[in-house]
């Protein structure tokens, strides 16, 4: 169960990050968000990056093996960054409306195999 609570935390957590990293582009449409300084809206990130590493930390936590969870830390970096640039493509495609192109499916794949890769014996 640990693992799956930890893939659990990890998803929750980069939809925050990538809202923190990259919902002001999408902000940017709003009236009164054009208005803002740039340190407005690094302080609204940040405040969303806080819930991203209070979910991440607990996440990196439980999972480690140092810590009698079931991945060591090359899995758990792995993990962390399919589960980002998934979330990330979600992300643009919803929000952005990006259209995906044979080298996105080619680098996805390329990431797939990464895990596979880091899970073999």
């Amino acid at each position: 169960m640990k693992g799956l609570y930890t893939i659990l935390l990890l998803i929750c957590s980069n939809v925050f990050m990538t809202l923190a990293w990259y919902g002001h582009l999408k902000m940017a449409e709003v009236k009164w968000f054009q208005h803002l300084p740039l340190i407005g809206v690094i302080l609204i990130s940040w405040g969303i990056a806080f819930f991203e590493y209070c979910l991440q930390v607990p996440a990196n936590k439980m999972g480690f093996t140092g810590n009698g969870g079931p991945f060591d830390l090359m899995q758990l970096k792995i993990i962390q960054e399919v589960i980002t640039l998934t979330v990330f493509i979600l992300f643009s495609v919803i929000a952005f409306k990006m259209q995906i192109k044979w080298n996105h499916i080619v680098a996805a794949m390329l990431m797939i195999m990464a895990v596979y890769f880091v899970f073999r014996q």
